[in-house]
């Protein structure tokens, strides 16, 4: 009987990729406005009503493909960072493998940061995928001996309150000032990519490596990470990446 559960759950769990294969292929022609589940069938070869025992709804497959686009970019990012020791170059990696991430993969890009598909609401299943990247960050921030320069300004009341919420939840004793520059870089870092990917640059920094390298460098002195050790390149990619 164990054998047989066993053989029928490696069934479901290759339709089920079948499936959400199909639906990236989908995204990619057609954009998740337009991602159906007759139509996933139909490229399929089953019956809608079997397709609704996997994924019962358009945004149940939805909300599987924006998990899974947040675990691979996370999991890219986190292993970037793993493989550098020092705090700057693993900014420097983090950086890079989210863009080169993006570029491989610039429809799951745009669904999980580019426009909100109208009428989709994401569940909480969501949140800890989409937060990997930040919490790379975070780690960094807490870890590294950070020197900001110019010196933190005072934070508005509103949001020290805001990111002091935020540093209990994610880093507790971070001083939000430094949290408010990481929430600076990340975002900074998704607007570049976002703004290469969806063709903002052309005209002004188009191609964008030595933009994007530049950037990424200024943002690492306005953490205040270290400079690199001995040895190591101060700019551009980290060695093996």
């Amino acid at each position: 009987m164990a054998a047989t559960r066993t053989a029928r759950q490696r069934a479901r769990e290759e339709l089920t990729h079948e499936i959400t294969e199909e639906a990236r292929r989908q995204l990619a022609a057609e954009g998740a406005q337009r991602l159906s589940l007759r139509a996933v069938a139909r490229e399929l070869g089953m019956v809608s009503s079997a397709l609704y025992r996997y994924f019962p709804s358009r945004d149940d497959l939805l909300t599987a493909l924006i998990i899974d686009a947040y675990n691979a970019l996370g999991e890219r990012a986190e292993q970037a960072a793993a493989s550098v020791a020092d705090p700057r170059g693993q900014w420097l990696a983090l950086c890079h493998a989210v863009r080169d991430w993006a570029r491989e993969h610039p429809h799951e890009y745009a669904l999980v940061y580019g426009t909100p598909v109208p009428g989709y609401q994401a569940p909480e299943s969501t949140i800890a995928p989409a937060a990997r990247v930040a919490v790379v960050l975070v780690g960094l921030l807490r870890a590294a001996p950070l020197t900001p320069r110019p010196a933190p300004r005072p934070l508005p009341p509103v949001l020290a309150a805001q990111l002091g919420g935020l540093a209990e939840l994610l880093a507790p004793g971070l001083d939000p000032a430094l949290l408010a520059r990481g929430l600076t870089a990340w975002t900074q870092l998704f607007g570049m990519v976002s703004f290469e990917l969806f063709g903002h640059l052309v005209g002004s920094a188009d191609p964008a490596d030595a933009f994007f390298t530049h950037t990424v460098e200024e943002m690492a002195d306005f953490l205040g990470l270290p400079a690199r050790p001995s040895g190591k390149p101060g700019a551009g990619r980290p060695p093996g990446s």
